[in-house]
């Protein structure tokens, strides 16, 4: 006889709407023989199902997931049988929403095959998707996720897209941006016209998945020169998009873990060792190591590649080398949030681009492309973006629903639901009355999407961030948090970390509980509560914020502490303000002190002469580190007194020093002193667990390093993994921080005093 009939009703949660989901449920009920229904709700996926093989569905369930779900728990109640015939998937429920949004994804193979199929209605059509690949986030309104409440409400399927919208057996059975060329949305040019524009020289911009992209051959020198020119962009590097992984090799050094990673359907921007390869315009990414290389993630994209190739039938030609190489580059101009609409493109990039291709799909959220780098320790992010968003970071504990508004630069907000934590897209720097638009806009739009209401607003200890001032606007609880401790929570929360630990916060710039600029803190890390253990010794930063951008001050005032002041006018004669630096410094005029790890990798730079000033910010530690051949340690470059790292011996080791050998001793010599100076305090302190942030921390040669020296000491060091290392990482751990905040807490001693 077999079991007896049961009916189940099960809650499903987790990233479960608008990943084919349903589809996969009807499916998996008809395998099975049983009856009930499916239907998305504010919570997720419920499902009833009845018949005598349901306990077989429920396993399936967990196991056989459509490729983007991500099912974190099923909750599985028996309830009475009904009498019914069939399955049916029902119309969504309304209600409270507790459900995620699933990212953007690119496209997937099956959609390939139909991309270049000449028998297929979906030939060389631009907007092809399916329930596994497509335009989740950046085009939905609202949930629960459907058609109607994304930009795709005002295309009506034609006869022959219904027809496979509602057949269950279909990919496409529930995708809500299908279209086809009949029905769906179209590119304002052809693609070949595309191209040939792109072949002759010119500078496009072209509307993809979450904004516009500045695009050009990345083989033509003029054109890769025209584009900085009119974007103000001197030197900072251009990302290349090229066709496939064989294509990526003839630029790269391309190793498995990288290849997973460019390969993957999230489709980042990843930082790769550059090759021997003469094929690209020199001017891409002047005097670095590495290369931003990403992969054609929509169907516009794999187009072009197609039309350059030729137009082959099938995707064979995908696996081969091809010639045609593109500088994707975000249509930001003046460092402004990323264009998305038709008429703002033509207006706002009308003075870089030569021609402005769009489409009548509108993007309501802008997303730039996510940029990653692959190290021996694993992927990390640089920028989190483009189909990581709105990804959720699972928390160790629920906590009550809170804003968090990040900081100045590289900002980013993070909202909490339960015990989930989710991080918007990279918004950008605080300096901009567009991206303070952008800012407001993203919060309004966050906490919408996820219909949370905050109970509390965390921001940045810095009173005058647009980002404090906007909390303290909104008349709920707000708690400032320190710069430093949020770095450290921001590690702490994703790895569930509960217990006390040192950390290692170094960066280049955070206002410290005394009001004075910090940037290389030890500091003791008990959740809502943070105590300074220690500091990078101080050292003048003259000219305030300016130094930052010429490095070469900073090491005038290295050599102004050691008592050699009077070489400074010499020694950087080529600069206009060497001569009076060094009595600026005599009489403490604009040269506040700093504890920053950043201005001491400037101080490097400009002692061994790698960059004396920058057109990007983190150029002249890029350059030290690209220097770097095998590190070495100077056994006496360094001094711990009462908490203080002194690196003087090392640096004053550098004035005199060739870049490659000073390069190795910088790194070696830093490594080893950050080393012992956390493993004390974790000896002193009792703990095991040392938490390593901040944007230092994107340094692969520094992090690796830290890593490895303090595993050999017996130590517990962590890294950020689910987001940056950098700012755009601190609105999680402000948020977290602010969550476990009582009111004693944020009057407490630790968390307001220095030390």
């Amino acid at each position: 006889m077999g079991p007896s009939p049961k009916r189940f009703r099960l809650s499903v949660k987790g990233l479960v709407q608008g990943v084919g989901l349903r589809p996969n449920v009807y499916n998996l009920a008809q395998q099975h023989q049983l009856t009930g229904w499916v239907l998305n709700d504010g919570q997720g996926v419920t499902i009833e199902i009845q018949g005598r093989r349901s306990a077989e569905f429920i396993k399936a369930l967990g196991k056989q997931p459509p490729p983007l779900a991500r099912i974190d728990h099923i909750i599985t109640q028996e309830i009475p049988l009904q009498q019914e015939q069939g399955f049916a998937i029902r119309s969504s429920a309304t209600g409270a929403v507790t459900t995620r949004i699933p990212p953007d994804s690119s496209v997937c193979p099956a959609c390939l095959e139909q991309l270049f199929d000449p028998d297929s209605r979906y030939y060389r059509y631009p907007f092809l998707n399916c329930t596994h690949c497509g335009p989740r986030y950046t085009i939905t309104r609202s949930l629960p996720y459907d058609r109607s409440n994304t930009t795709m409400a005002g295309f009506k399927m034609c006869a022959d897209c219904a027809t496979e919208y509602h057949e269950p057996g279909n990919r496409r059975f529930h995708a809500q941006p299908t279209a086809c060329p009949v029905c769906g949305p179209r590119l304002s040019m052809p693609v070949a016209d595309i191209l040939t524009r792109i072949h002759g020289g010119e500078i496009l911009a072209v509307k993809g998945l979450g904004g516009f992209h500045l695009v050009c051959d990345a083989g033509n020198e003029d054109a890769v020169q025209r584009l900085r020119q009119r974007k103000h962009r001197e030197e900072k590097p251009f990302a290349v998009m090229v066709a496939n992984l064989n294509s990526a090799a003839t630029l790269v050094e391309l190793d498995d873990a990288g290849a997973t990673v460019l390969d993957s359907p999230e489709r980042p921007i990843v930082l790769l060792p550059k090759g021997n390869s003469v094929t690209l315009a020199a001017s891409i990414a002047p005097g670095l190591q590495w290369l931003g290389l990403l992969l054609p993630y929509t169907p516009l994209h794999y187009l072009l590649f197609h039309e350059a190739a030729g137009r082959p039938d099938g995707t064979d030609w995908l696996q081969q080398p091809q010639a045609l190489k593109l500088v994707m580059s975000s249509a930001n101009p003046g460092g402004e949030p990323l264009v998305i609409d038709n008429a703002e493109a033509r207006q706002r990039l009308g003075h870089i681009a030569d021609t402005i291709v769009d489409h009548n799909r509108d993007i309501l959220i802008p997303c730039d492309d996510t940029v990653m780098r692959v190290t021996d320790t694993g992927p990390g992010f640089i920028r989190r973006a483009r189909s990581y968003v709105p990804r959720a970071v699972k928390l160790p504990h629920e906590i009550p629903p809170t804003l968090a508004l990040g900081g100045h630069l590289k900002n980013t907000i993070c909202v909490t639901r339960g015990d989930e934590a989710f991080v918007s897209q990279h918004i950008g720097d605080m300096d901009n009355a567009a991206s303070l638009r952008f800012f407001e806009a993203s919060i309004k739009r966050l906490l919408a999407i996820l219909d949370v209401q905050p109970q509390r607003v965390a921001h940045d200890l810095h009173p005058d961030f647009h980002s404090t001032r906007h909390a303290q606007g909104l008349h709920i609880p707000a708690y400032a948090v320190q710069h430093h401790h949020a770095h450290l929570a921001a590690v702490a929360a994703e790895h569930h970390i509960t217990d006390p630990a040192v950390g290692l916060a170094l960066d280049g710039f955070g206002l410290g509980t005394d009001q004075t600029p910090w940037g290389g803190e030890l500091m003791w890390y008990n959740g809502a509560r943070c105590q300074r253990l220690g500091h990078l010794h101080h050292i003048k930063q003259p000219g305030g914020d300016i130094a930052a951008r010429e490095p070469w001050r900073m090491a005038a005032a290295f050599l102004h502490h050691i008592g050699r002041g009077t070489e400074i006018a010499q020694r950087f004669a080529q600069q206009p303000a060497a001569r009076q630096l060094h009595q600026l410094l005599e009489k403490n005029i604009n040269t506040p002190e700093v504890s920053s790890c950043g201005r001491l990798f400037d101080t490097a730079c400009g002692l061994l002469g790698v960059k004396l000033k920058v057109s990007f910010e983190g150029q002249a530690p890029m350059l030290l580190e690209g220097l770097v051949t095998q590190t070495e340690v100077m056994d006496d470059g360094w001094v711990i007194d009462n908490g203080q790292l002194d690196l003087t011996p090392l640096l004053t080791r550098l004035i005199d020093c060739p870049a490659v050998r000073g390069a190795n001793l910088f790194h070696g010599s830093l490594i080893e002193a950050l080393c012992e100076w956390s493993a004390q305090a974790a000896r002193t302190q009792g703990t095991e667990i040392v938490l390593l942030s901040g944007g230092c921390f994107l340094n692969h040669v520094l992090a690796r390093g830290v890593m490895t020296g303090l595993q050999q000491r017996g130590l517990r060091p962590y890294l950020a993994r689910q987001t940056p290392p950098n700012d755009g990482g601190i609105s999680l751990g402000q948020a977290w921080i602010a969550g476990l905040m009582t009111r004693a807490d944020a009057l407490s001693d630790n968390i307001q005093q220095a030390e």
